[in-house]
């Protein structure tokens, strides 16, 4: 007769899978959280209105006072809000991690004989659907209000594809975030603290030189303000450079420090 499955087997299970199962695993996992989406539409309401509103209030706010005129700051513009909202976004995968730890659903996976690191990871790749959309909206709407990439669409697409994974590395630590803390809330709250730093005292909005001397050397190694010089390159200029290696560098970095970690504060809650 066939032995039922003990809660020992099935560890042992979790923890010889091999890498293609864990991918398969996590893109199942990914799978159910895009059909989470589509049932709870109004999760996409920041991903957006954010980039609109976003978009219109920071050009049309700052656009005179910096370089001029609205067309001349679009360039300059347009990668900052995109670079902001993105990464902003990923805030919200620690936070539905959390609720969906509290309402027990991560629970009824620890239970299952698949890779410990797939409900994580999968809920993490789905959120790459929010990312995909804030990304084509600001695009689109700074095409509507006149901007031009010199770069050209396929730059436009490296570009966008660069945002995406930097954001899907970070979430890692917003993800870490959500398996530590007590609350949604708390999660949101230690992620802003950390994000509004980041991105407000970064390149992303106002040139640097304009900045007094004491904070230029913060703004220059923001790793923000890396990422937001690569997309500069990528979409107005073409250009590849340094800005884009120590962007995805450092998306690597995130990945290889907080994933193990989220997944063992995780499989400790067991």
């Amino acid at each position: 007769m066939n032995q039922p499955i003990t809660p020992v087997s099935q560890r042992q299970l979790r923890n010889h899978t091999s890498f293609g199962q864990s991918v398969r695993n996590s893109f199942t996992m990914a799978y159910r959280g895009i059909l989470k989406i589509r049932r709870t539409p109004e999760q996409l309401f920041d991903v957006t209105f954010q980039p609109i509103i976003f978009t219109l209030m920071f050009t049309y706010i700052f656009g005179g006072a910096i370089s001029g005129n609205v067309q001349s700051y679009l360039p300059v513009i347009i990668p900052g809000i995109l670079v902001q909202t993105v990464i902003t976004t990923s805030v919200v995968t620690g936070v539905q991690l959390r609720e969906d730890m509290d309402k027990g659903v991560f629970d009824r996976f620890k239970s299952l004989p698949i890779a410990r690191i797939a409900p994580l990871a999968g809920a993490l790749l789905a959120d790459t659907v929010r990312y995909t959309i804030a990304t084509v909206l600001t695009f689109t709407m700074g095409y509507i209000m006149g901007y031009r990439p010199g770069g050209g669409l396929s730059h436009v697409a490296i570009a966008a594809v660069l945002v995406i994974v930097c954001a899907w590395a970070i979430s890692w630590i917003f993800a870490f975030f959500g398996v530590i803390a007590r609350t949604a809330s708390s999660v949101q709250g230690i992620s802003m603290i950390i994000l509004f730093p980041l991105t407000f005292l970064s390149n992303a909005f106002v040139p640097v030189k304009t900045m007094p001397h004491w904070l230029q050397w913060f703004v220059n190694i923001n790793p923000i303000s890396h990422l937001v010089t690569a997309v500069r390159n990528l979409a107005n200029t073409g250009t590849i450079g340094s800005d884009l290696a120590i962007s995805l560098i450092g998306a690597a970095v995130a990945v290889a420090i907080f994933a193990p970690l989220t997944v063992r504060a995780y499989m400790r809650r067991a």
